[in-house]
C-alpha cells in the first residue's frame, strides 16, 4: 500500500507534459461537465508526518516531446535555388552562434551547414553535359573522374570536391581547375614554351625590382607590394619577378642558373608558373655545361668520371650500329637517350642524380653491359677489334679500354705505353702519308723517255 502511494505521489510530482492543469479527477468528469481548475498542489494528497516530500514542481519530465518537430528545420534541403539556400546557410550560421559551445546541438549545426555549402557549390558547377576535353590557349584538358579531395584548384587558389564538383587536368602542363574556371584562364600553356623554346634563365634570380612591373604581378596584373596591401608581393627565385599569393604558392623547386655557376642544390621558392616549367624541363638536356661554365669540371670530381664514361659509350656505338644482335636487343635505347648521342650536353636530372651519387653508378652498370656485349658475347664485335702496331703483342684492343690510345686522325688503337715512348707520330698515319706522296709524286725524265 505504502508503494502504491508514493508511485501516485511521484507521478504527479513529475507532471504530463500533454496536460499540465488537470488533475486526478478529470477522468471521473462527464463529457458535457467542464474540468474545475486545479492547481498541482491541490491535487496532491496531503502527506502523512515524517514522510518525505517528492514534489518537484520546476522540474518536467523530458520524454522529448518538448521539442518542436513539426516546425521548419534549420537549413532546409528543400531549398531548389542558390538565394534559397544562402537564406538556409544564413540562418543556421545564426543559429550556431546562438548555441553554446562544445554542445551536440551546435555540432549538429555544423554539420547541417557543412552540406548546405556543399549543396550551394554543386549548384554552382553542375558536372552535367560536360565535355570530356577542352582546348583553351595550348592547354589541352581531359576531364577527371578521381573523387579525390586533395587538389586544388590552379585558379581560384581552392579545394577541388571531386565528389561533387567537376575539374579538368591538362595534360601538357598538369594544369588543375574546375570546370567553372576553365573561362577564367588568362595563361597559356607551359608545354607550348617547353616545345618551341627549351632553355633556362642561366642569371641567378636577375631582379628588376618591383616598380619595373607597375607594382603589379607578372602574371595576372594584379595589384601587389611588399607592405601585403592589398596583396603580398613573392618574389619568384627563378624568374626574379614578382607575384601575387594566387601565382605564387611559395612551392620549391631547384634552381638550375645556382646549380650551374655555384654547384648549389638548395629549393628555393618559385611561382607557379615556374615551377610547372622547370618540372617539364627537368629532364631535358639543353645545358652545355663544357661553355656554360667549364671551370666545374675542376670542381666537381664526379664530373670528370662520367664525362669518360659518356665518351666510351660514344665509342661503343659503332659497333652496336653494325651488329645486328645489338640491334635486336636494342642495347642503344636507353632512358637517358643523349648519353648515347653526344657527351656535352646535361639535363638538370643529370646534374641531381650526380650530387647524389646516383648517376655514376648507373653508368658503370651501362659501360659494364656494352662491354660485356663486344669482348665476350659478340664475335663480330671482337672481330672489330686492334692490334697494337708498335709491339704487336698482348689482347685485341678496343678504343674504350682504359689502357689504350686512340689516334685522333686514323682512329688506330695502341697500347698508350707503346704510343707515348716508341713514337710521337702514329705508324699508321705515317704508312699513309707515305702513300700518298708516292702516288702523287711527279714522274722523273728516265719514265718520260
Amino acid at each position: 500500500m505504502e508503494y502504491d502511494e508514493k508511485l501516485a505521489r511521484f507521478r504527479q510530482a513529475h507532471l504530463n507534459p500533454f496536460n499540465k492543469q488537470s488533475g486526478p479527477r478529470q477522468h471521473e468528469q462527464g463529457p458535457g461537465e467542464e474540468a474545475p481548475d486545479i492547481t498541482p498542489e491541490e491535487a496532491l494528497p496531503e502527506l502523512p508526518p515524517g514522510e518525505p516530500e517528492f514534489r518537484c514542481p520546476e522540474r518536467v519530465m523530458d520524454l522529448g516531446l518538448s521539442e518542436d518537430h513539426f516546425s521548419r528545420p534549420v537549413g532546409l534541403f528543400l531549398a531548389s535555388d542558390v538565394q534559397q539556400l544562402r537564406q538556409a546557410i544564413e540562418e543556421c550560421k545564426q543559429v550556431i552562434l546562438e548555441l553554446p559551445e562544445q554542445s551536440e546541438k551546435q555540432k549538429d549545426a555544423v554539420v547541417r551547414l557543412i552540406h548546405l555549402r556543399l549543396k550551394l557549390q554543386e549548384l554552382k558547377d553542375p558536372n552535367e553535359d560536360e565535355p570530356n576535353i577542352r582546348v583553351l590557349l595550348e592547354h589541352r584538358f581531359y576531364k577527371e573522374k578521381s573523387k579525390s579531395v586533395k587538389q586544388t584548384c590552379d585558379k581560384c587558389n581552392t579545394i577541388i570536391w571531386g565528389l561533387i564538383q567537376t575539374w579538368y587536368t591538362c595534360t601538357g602542363c598538369y594544369y588543375r581547375c574546375h570546370s567553372k574556371c576553365l573561362n577564367l584562364i588568362s595563361k597559356p600553356c607551359v608545354s607550348s614554351k617547353v616545345s618551341h623554346q627549351a632553355e633556362y634563365e642561366l642569371n641567378i634570380c636577375p631582379e628588376t625590382g618591383l616598380d619595373s612591373q607597375d607594382y603589379r604581378c607578372a602574371e595576372c596584373r594584379a595589384p601587389i607590394s611588399l607592405r601585403g596591401v592589398p596583396s603580398e608581393a613573392r618574389q619568384c627565385d627563378y624568374t626574379g619577378q614578382y607575384y601575387c599569393s594566387h601565382c605564387h604558392w611559395n612551392d620549391l623547386a631547384v634552381i638550375p642558373a645556382r646549380v650551374v655557376h655555384n654547384w648549389d642544390f638548395e629549393p628555393r621558392k618559385v611561382s607557379r608558373c615556374s615551377m610547372r616549367y622547370l618540372a617539364l624541363m627537368v629532364s631535358r638536356p639543353v645545358l652545355r655545361l663544357r661553355e656554360i661554365n667549364p671551370l666545374l669540371f675542376n670542381y666537381v670530381e664526379e664530373l670528370v668520371e662520367i664525362r669518360k664514361l659518356r665518351q666510351d659509350i660514344l665509342l661503343m656505338k659503332p659497333y652496336f650500329i653494325t651488329c645486328r644482335e645489338a640491334m635486336e636487343a636494342r642495347l642503344l635505347l636507353q632512358d637517358r637517350q643523349h648519353f648515347v648521342e653526344n657527351d656535352e650536353m646535361y639535363s638538370v636530372q643529370d646534374l641531381l642524380d650526380v650530387h647524389a651519387g646516383r648517376l655514376g653508378c648507373s653508368l658503370t652498370e651501362i659501360h659494364t653491359l656494352f662491354a660485356k656485349h663486344i669482348k665476350l658475347d659478340c664475335e663480330r664485335c671482337q672481330a672489330k677489334g686492334f692490334v697494337c702496331e708498335l709491339c704487336r703483342e698482348g689482347d685485341v684492343l678496343f678504343p674504350f679500354d682504359s689502357h689504350t690510345s686512340v689516334c685522333t686522325d686514323c682512329s688506330a688503337v695502341f697500347h698508350r705505353d707503346c704510343y707515348y715512348d716508341n713514337s710521337t707520330t702514329c705508324p699508321k698515319c705515317a704508312r699513309l702519308s707515305l702513300r700518298k706522296q708516292s702516288l702523287f709524286q711527279e714522274p722523273g725524265p728516265d719514265v718520260e723517255a
